[in-house]
């Protein structure tokens, strides 16, 4: 008995030395990490004011005014050697227009006036104008082209001329009778025919719309079945027109 109690205090104090040495352990790792951190915090250097500088704190004076010295007028310079100034080349010369041209320039040609057209005569149309087809007519008593229109009038009424030109002929014709002709000098030319032989005008003469150039008589051979009336023609450029185109009818 005596030897069993012996090995249970020895087992007792066996184990409690096990914990005793672990806690003496730990506490010699905390001391010597205190004192490790203690002589990090003493190593590291606190920073310290420079006591190197050095600050002015003197007194200013009094302000004391400072005179210029006053500038001397700035003088010419005079080279006495001779300057030398090279000739200017003359541009290259433009084409001067002749006094024609010049004229033409300062006072340019107004825009050409509206022409004035205006009928020839007042009256009926008794026959058409047909180029592209034939017509009957009666007096020769066929079909036929005919490249004007007959305007019926009383004998001896005025006839005039259609729009401005010069008088281009005036001739008896064997077919259309006393004829007068007009130039519009802008390709238009105008017939007037079947007119009494007293005929005011002359080949040559300037017209303006509207002036006499004869009147309504029944000279037309071929159209003498009429009786008194005007044959009246256009052409533009050669050809045949309607006479109604030219009148803006």
């Amino acid at each position: 008995m005596e030897n069993r109690g012996k090995r249970q205090a020895s087992s007792i104090f066996g184990g409690m030395g096990f914990y005793i040495a672990l806690l003496v352990c730990v506490l010699a790792a905390g001391v010597v990490g205190y004192f490790a951190l203690l002589n990090d915090n003493e190593a590291t250097p606190e920073p310290q004011e420079d006591t190197h500088l050095v600050v002015d704190r003197t007194e200013p004076g009094p302000v004391q005014s400072v005179s210029l010295p006053e500038e001397e007028p700035a003088k010419p310079v005079l080279s006495q050697e001779p300057v030398t100034v090279d000739k200017p080349v003359p541009a290259k010369a433009q084409a001067v227009p002749d006094a024609h041209d010049a004229a033409a320039v300062l006072s340019p040609e107004p825009a050409e006036a509206p022409r004035t057209v205006q009928a020839p005569l007042a009256g009926e149309t008794v026959t058409v104008f047909s180029a592209g087809q034939l017509a009957y007519d009666p007096t020769l008593g066929d079909w036929r082209t005919h490249d004007g229109v007959d305007i019926q009038a009383a004998a001896g009424d005025a006839v005039t001329a259609a729009a401005a030109g010069t008088v281009l002929s005036v001739e008896n014709d064997g077919r259309l009778g006393m004829t007068v002709v007009v130039d519009h000098n802008d390709g238009y030319v105008t017939t007037y025919a079947s007119l009494q032989e007293d005929v005011p005008v002359l080949a040559g003469d300037e017209v303006e719309a509207g002036t006499v150039l004869g009147t309504v008589g029944n000279t037309s051979l071929s159209e003498s079945g009429l009786g008194a009336h005007l044959h009246f023609g256009v052409t533009r450029d050669g050809e045949p027109i309607d006479p109604a185109e030219f009148l803006g009818e």
